[in-house]
């Protein structure tokens, strides 16, 4: 709902809550004051207009402030006669809040709250169900993270298993690559039979000939030392 008003000789068009600045009006500040030259009320598709006034309505507004205008220059001169007048003017205004709009009863400011509570109430009710899906949504990501969590473990343990036995592996190839480290002795196989007999038989032919000294050595020993020959002198035809 808005409506026309007429103040100060100016018409102005207001809505509850619209703030406007009039010509000076003899009242203090935080007064509510009735404006009752209403030209023209518009409720959605209906409107009255007056001629020129409405007698059933009326605007209630509270007195803001009481202030000054913008400065405005007023510069006069008449040319060819060294005349030059230069003057400043601030004007006095009163800035209204408009309150209430009311006609034939209806009051402006009672269907804008009811609307108000209305949308407020609608907020609240979103509100509290954007809530209620926003802790469903929190219990559902826990849920799949914890599931996720769960699914990771035996997989960093497999892992971690693969790993220290690829790091065991990777040493004991290394210590049987260096040149001197000691390497596991491998016991020994039993002898094949026919290497069993080999070493029999040397064993029993070994007594034998420690008993028979070789020919050889009992030449040696028996034979007489024959004396030393003596020299020969060696003669040649020039001796002769």
């Amino acid at each position: 709902m808005y409506a026309v008003i007429e103040t100060g000789g100016k018409q102005y068009r207001v809505e509850v809550g619209t703030e406007l600045q009039v010509e000076l009006l003899d009242v203090e500040p935080g007064k509510t004051i009735t404006l009752d030259r209403v030209l023209l009320v518009a409720d959605g598709d209906s409107s009255s207009i007056g001629r020129p006034l409405i007698a059933d309505a009326a605007v209630s507004a509270e007195v803001v402030r009481q202030i000054r205008g913008e400065k405005l220059i007023s510069f006069k001169y008449r040319p060819k006669a060294r005349s030059r007048v230069k003057k400043g003017h601030r004007q006095e205004l009163t800035v209204l809040r408009i309150s209430d709009i009311t006609l034939d009863g209806k009051s402006a400011a009672k269907s804008a709250k009811k609307a108000q509570d209305d949308a407020k109430t609608e907020r609240q009710r979103l509100e509290e169900a954007a809530t209620v899906q926003a802790a469903r949504d929190a219990e559902l990501a826990a849920k799949l993270a914890a599931g996720a969590a769960g699914a990771k473990a035996p997989a960093r343990a497999k892992v971690k298993a693969t790993t220290s036995t690829a790091a065991e592996a990777t040493a004991e190839t290394k210590a049987e690559a260096k040149p001197g480290t000691k390497t596991a002795v491998k016991p020994k196989t039993a002898a094949k039979p026919k290497t069993a007999a080999k070493t029999a038989a040397k064993a029993k032919a070994a007594p034998e000939a420690e008993a028979k000294p070789s020919r050889a050595k009992a030449t040696s020993r028996d034979a007489p030392v024959k004396a030393d020959a003596p020299k020969r002198s060696r003669t040649t035809k020039k001796d002769a």
